[in-house]
């Protein structure tokens, strides 16, 4: 007896993440770090295993060492299966070309292989940017309830905002009618949230006929989608009500960041009936040094805190020392602040010092916008770095 997965998902984790600047350097977009205690990537890999979806293909390209390391054998989100279980899939050399991946539909196209050997009569196609929790076995429901060749999941959106996203605009069964990759005059607010469910032989007989089309992009929303309703293949929308948000941009992470604060946050990961897993690293429980404060903030195991946080998240091992204090920002792992610095609407990456009497960002109301250092660098003493200033190598002294 053959055996079989009922579906599959395909996690596209490839992306450079350009909008991101210092923060996807030497890193894959989906391996930034979120809330204190996560990274991008393991939202949509514990969404799978709540889901009950436990086989999953990392599709890596960019800067896939700190992502592939992280990922592991899956043991965290429960995926260290013997059949099935958390694969990645760098692209690689066969016997007679060797390509990087061309585009999303191309990526998929190049694993075929790994999805065929499960025989899956799903495959789930996911994002490895959103921040996000969903349950996948509703959606793939909905799916073969509507004997549906491909569903893709849909939240609305603000008008001002539609442009950014692929519309789709649809019949009152959920059926689509047109797909608008990023259209300048969006007829709807119903945007695909860049998750996709196919029938596998649909999947595999378009994702072919792309691979030998010159003049494809070898893009779901630009090719495959558009020609897929072309055909007259039955396309349905899967309209999703919960918090959702794409975290590709500066402004975009800090808001979700901000949306974990609050004694009735906009985000609950807090949820024990639907658990975010993650890898995380061992350090000592944080402390609170005597006459430090603290308010509405997340502070993760490590920390070391003499100062003042307010409205800010801390990931593992950050230490603020006496008088420095720290607003409105996020602070990766084993960032350190020395005395009397002052922090203020910021992201600050991973490992990175800010020496004595440094000030970094500015109030919101100046309209500066987010102040954003890089990973493993240092802030001289007494330095002034204004709102919105992206940071990536030492300033060694004076300001920007």
């Amino acid at each position: 007896m053959i055996r079989k997965k009922k579906c599959i998902a395909m996690l596209l984790a490839g992306g450079q993440g350009s909008r991101l600047y210092a923060l996807t350097n030497n890193i894959a977009k989906p391996a930034v770090s979120f809330g204190g205690k996560y990274r991008i990537i393991d939202f949509p890999l514990s969404n799978c295993v709540n889901s009950g979806i436990d086989t999953v293909g990392v599709l890596t390209q960019y800067q896939p060492l700190i992502l592939n390391s992280y990922i592991g054998n899956g043991q965290p989100w429960d995926l260290d299966r013997e059949f099935g279980g958390v694969h990645t899939l760098p692209p690689y050399q066969g016997k007679n070309s060797s390509d990087w991946y061309k585009g999303t539909a191309n990526a998929i196209y190049q694993n075929l292989p790994f999805i065929n050997q499960y025989n899956p009569d799903y495959v789930l196609i996911l994002s490895g940017d959103h921040v996000y929790k969903m349950n996948y076995a509703i959606m793939l429901n909905y799916h073969i309830l509507n004997d549906a060749d491909c569903t893709i999941a849909a939240i609305n959106v603000p008008i001002e905002e539609a442009s950014r996203f692929g519309i789709l605009n649809t019949n009152e069964n959920g059926s689509i009618y047109q797909f608008e990759e990023k259209p300048k005059n969006p007829k709807s607010t119903l945007a695909s949230m860049g998750i996709y469910i196919f029938s596998t032989k649909k999947l595999e007989k378009y994702l072919i006929e792309d691979s030998k089309d010159p003049n494809s992009s070898n893009d779901f929303g630009k090719d495959i989608l558009p020609k897929m309703l072309l055909d007259g293949q039955k396309m349905m929308a899967y309209n999703f009500k919960g918090y959702w948000k794409d975290v590709g941009t500066i402004d975009s992470l800090f808001d979700a960041n901000m949306d974990l604060l609050g004694d009735n946050p906009k985000f609950d990961v807090g949820d024990l009936a639907w658990k975010i897993q993650s890898r995380s690293p061992l350090a000592p429980p944080h402390y609170i040094g005597v006459g430090a404060k603290t308010f509405n903030s997340i502070i993760m195991s490590g920390c070391e805190v003499f100062g003042v946080v307010e409205n800010s998240i801390l990931a593992s091992n950050v230490i603020i020392k006496k008088g420095a204090v720290v607003k409105n920002s996020i602070l990766m792992g084993d960032v350190i602040i020395e005395q009397d610095a002052k922090i203020e609407y910021s992201i600050i990456d991973e490992g990175t010092i800010v020496k004595k009497g440094a000030i970094i960002g500015e109030s919101k109301e100046k309209g500066k916008g987010i102040t954003l250092l890089g990973r493993n660098i240092q802030i001289s003493e007494n330095s002034i770095i204004k709102g919105g200033e992206i940071v990536e190598k030492d300033l060694v002294k004076g300001g920007i």
